[in-house]
């Protein structure tokens, strides 16, 4: 059950025990509570992240006002929600509110409420797991995600790490929040071998202590290899939303940017941002970067930086360290054996067979409306297309549909689409230099061909930018 004055008073009451309960701290709040009383004057309370603090924090007490309800819950006008209800009351001059009988919140409370709600809520169950079934705090405490996995404090820390003179360091790394990480597991196809890897590294993830007792450390490293629009950084955000876990990304060409000056300087400072917000995810894109660079004649800096790069990614570890290092390649042919010794698992990610592509088609139409929907039929028509590739079939299929003012789509309607797809792929793939003459808007019929397609083949190219890959 859920209605705006339930997630008032929960959000009210959850402050007011925070309040009085010492021993709790930042990491017994909801994220959204969390975000809501963040500060970044805040000195830090301890909280078991000590040794990677960013500056900022919450700070006792916690004031409860209309912009703070807001916050964390979304409502627009919150007291509104709660005006009629005897107990709580508000300050016209500082929108703060509060209980004027903290005993009748909590009776409202706990009537209206249900023991898979509180156990979100670590603050809460601490109060009522005596009270209700199903309830536990510590349960409670060790599924709530951590702090250091909040936007607000990864902000606080990166600001910590960089100064004005390191903003071109904005350009080589990417961290996201897990809560900013929309792909989920669920929207993935899996092969079974995939499937095993991931489970093993999350046992691996979840059991750190263990392996270190036993001596395991070098564990965690993984290589995804594949072509583009297989899923090889969709696995690993969808990972880092699944654990949790901050999703810290890095581009290794961008090493060789003219912005970036010293460039193993940088590379150490994004290995230290990855130990700094773990655990967390560290994904390496482009990891054939290494390869190319070590066989070539590049310039002796960028080759410092990617020996920097190779002996970083030696130091790191899963369980010292707690970061999962994921590399990705869409051309495993040109890494060598010192590239791929750094790894102790290499993932496969081949194009989907027939039944994968059926199934990436239910997963990705299940929120659109089709009529005599046949993904198996679809699948055998769209042989060697990848994940990406079928998003792109299926976002074709909806905005044709739209221009005949229908949302509701058709097994034709798809059909067609791969049928544009192709086209499309085989007009990039030719050889416009033999050919370029007739391509050019002006000569003859082949202007009406080419004009038709040009907006479709741009936009399908810079969709790859952005893709599943």
């Amino acid at each position: 059950m859920t209605s705006p004055a339930l997630d008032v008073i929960e959000f009210m009451l959850t402050a007011h025990l925070y309040n009085e309960h010492r021993e709790l701290d930042p990491g017994d709040l909801p994220p959204p509570y969390r975000r809501a009383f963040w500060s970044a004057e805040a000195e830090p309370e301890p909280n078991g992240t000590s040794d990677r603090r960013a500056p900022g924090g919450i700070e006792r007490p916690l004031t409860i006002t209309d912009t703070t309800i807001t916050e964390a819950t979304g409502l627009g006008h919150p007291w509104d929600a709660v005006s009629d209800l005897m107990f709580t009351e508000r300050k016209d001059f500082s929108g703060e509110v509060s209980f004027t009988d903290t005993g009748m919140a909590e009776s409202w409370y706990r009537q209206r409420t249900d023991a898979d709600r509180v156990m979100t809520n670590p603050v809460l169950a601490l109060r009522f797991e005596e009270d209700m079934a199903d309830v536990d705090y510590e349960v409670a405490r060790a599924n709530n995600r951590p702090i250091h996995a909040d936007r607000v404090w990864i902000d606080s820390l990166l600001e910590q790490m960089f100064d004005e003179d390191d903003e071109e360091m904005l350009d080589l790394v990417e961290v996201r929040a897990p809560e900013e990480v929309e792909m989920t597991m669920d929207d993935l196809v899996l092969t079974d071998d995939q499937m095993g890897e991931i489970k093993k590294i999350m046992k691996a993830i979840e059991h750190r202590e263990y392996l270190a007792s036993i001596g395991l450390r070098e564990i965690g490293k993984l290589l995804f290899v594949g072509p583009p629009g297989t899923g090889k950084t969709s696995v690993a955000r969808a990972l880092a939303h699944e654990l949790d876990l901050p999703f810290v990304e890095v581009k290794l060409s961008m090493v060789t940017s003219q912005y970036l000056g010293e460039t193993a300087k940088n590379v150490d400072k994004v290995f230290e941002v990855a130990k700094r917000l773990a655990p967390c995810i560290f994904f390496m894109d482009e990891f054939d970067f290494v390869a190319k660079t070590r066989a070539s004649d590049e310039h002796a800096a960028i080759k410092r930086a990617v020996n920097t790069l190779l002996k970083s990614i030696d130091e790191i570890s899963l369980v010292r360290d707690e970061v999962l290092l994921i590399g990705a390649t869409n051309h495993p042919n040109q890494l060598d054996a010192a590239a791929w010794r750094r790894f102790d698992e290499i993932v496969n990610f081949p194009k989907p067979d027939g039944g994968m592509r059926a199934d990436i088609l239910r997963v990705i139409t299940r929120q659109m409306d089709i009529t005599e929907f046949d993904p198996e039929a679809l699948a055998d028509l769209t042989e060697g297309l990848t994940g990406s590739d079928l998003r792109l079939v299926l976002r074709e299929a909806v905005l044709d549909a739209l221009t005949e003012e229908r949302t509701t789509l058709t097994q034709a309607d798809l059909e067609t689409a791969v049928e544009g797809f192709e086209e499309r792929d085989n007009l990039k793939n030719m050889d416009m230099m033999d050919d370029g003459a007739d391509l050019i808007a002006g000569n003859g019929h082949a202007d009406e061909e080419v004009d038709e397609d040009h907006d479709h083949a741009d936009h399908d190219h810079a969709d790859h930018g952005h893709s599943h890959d």
